[in-house]
């Protein structure tokens, strides 16, 4: 299976890099089209679907829909269909008030905001790694520094980027949390991702160019998402699965290609607790303290992850996944991960990109 086209737009605003990119999966799509190719879509939630709600068919939930999306479009492609898109509409900035926002995101009712419980979470993980709040504050800068790295050159290389942070987003939300070190997406996203069976790409004559193989898909789900359940998620033995399965299925022992500085990653970076428990439970760092090294020589994020280069609710994994297809058909490197993380971390889901 092959991604072949994607394309995301912020706030209703038309780069000339969104230009050729939605020119070019129209153009894709309207081929199949002229086959009588069936086209099936898959579709990220907004946050105007009630949480609680059972998941529609071809329906995805969480900040882990997307690897769930790009995993059933692997078994979609296996079973003989021949097209897939990938669709997430999130109108955050103009379809919501205020309010609506905030109760439509108390997904845990009045028991504790997403925040807090991610600050209960990252306080169990500080237990379970014998560490302090000190250390993990150091840690969280550090992340936020490794975001403005790519961010800086996203906007060198003319991608999307946001302005910086106001300085009332360096105060503290929670006490290990600063509002940088969360997501701010209030904007209007939409993104779509094409995806096509090698037979098709042959039928259509598509250039292997524009084509970036999805390798390997790893998910690990928990069945629970409550807050009594902080203390199995705060293990990551889900996200170690994930990860496991991701690369058994690539056939690549992918953290040897990111020490060699051959792969890119998009790691979830809402709260410096998931990169955190990513780089220890994938194994690219060995403990905590290895964590500054690491961040000095490697970039967790292309373009500034959600803390900088924003996607809202559902959609940064899908955000992740163009903009990754983007940068490995624009570079000389020739592989690349995707993150995705759901709730408060009881779903951890990989993926695995290559050039074809």
């Amino acid at each position: 299976m092959n991604i072949v086209a994607g394309f995301t737009q912020i706030n209703q605003v038309f780069t000339q890099r969104l230009k050729v990119a939605l020119m070019q999966f129209e153009e894709i799509k309207n081929k199949i089209n002229l086959q009588n190719i069936e086209i099936i879509t898959l579709t990220i939630d907004p946050l105007s679907t009630d949480w609680h709600s059972p998941e529609k068919e071809n329906h995805f939930r969480s900040g882990c829909a997307p690897i769930l999306a790009i995993k059933r479009a692997q078994e979609l492609v296996e079973s003989g269909e021949h097209a897939v898109i990938i669709s997430g509409e999130e109108p955050l900035k103009s379809g919501y008030s205020k309010a609506q926002r905030h109760k439509l995101m108390a997904i845990y009712n009045d028991e504790a905001s997403i925040s807090q419980l991610y600050n209960d979470l990252a306080h169990k993980f500080i237990d379970h790694h014998d560490s302090t709040k000190e250390e993990f504050l150091n840690y969280a800068d550090l992340l936020f520094q490794n975001h403005s790295k790519s961010h800086q050159l996203a906007m060198k290389e003319d991608r999307a980027h946001f302005a910086p942070p106001e300085s009332k987003w360096f105060n503290k939300v929670t006490d290990l949390f600063r509002g940088v070190d969360c997501a701010n997406p209030l904007i209007d996203f939409t993104g779509k991702l094409l995806l096509c069976s090698d037979q098709l790409i042959t039928k259509l004559n598509i250039d292997k160019k524009q084509c970036v193989k999805v390798k390997g898909i790893g998910l690990g789900l928990l069945d629970i998402d409550e807050p009594k359940a902080l203390s199995q998620i705060v293990k990551y033995d889900h996200l170690t699965h994930a990860y496991d399965i991701a690369c058994k299925q690539a056939k690549l022992n992918f953290n040897q290609l990111v020490h060699d500085k051959k792969a890119l990653m998009k790691v979830y970076t809402c709260y410096p607790v998931v990169p955190m428990a990513f780089l220890l439970n994938t194994g690219l760092v060995d403990s905590l303290e290895q964590i500054p090294q690491f961040l000095s020589q490697h970039l967790l994020t292309l373009s500034g992850g959600m803390n900088l280069a924003r996607a809202p609710w559902n959609n940064p994994a899908l955000y992740g996944l163009i903009e990754m297809y983007q940068q490995l058909k624009d570079t000389d490197i020739n592989y690349g991960l995707v993150h995705g993380n759901g709730g408060i971390g009881y779903r951890q889901g990989v993926a695995i990109l290559a050039n074809a």
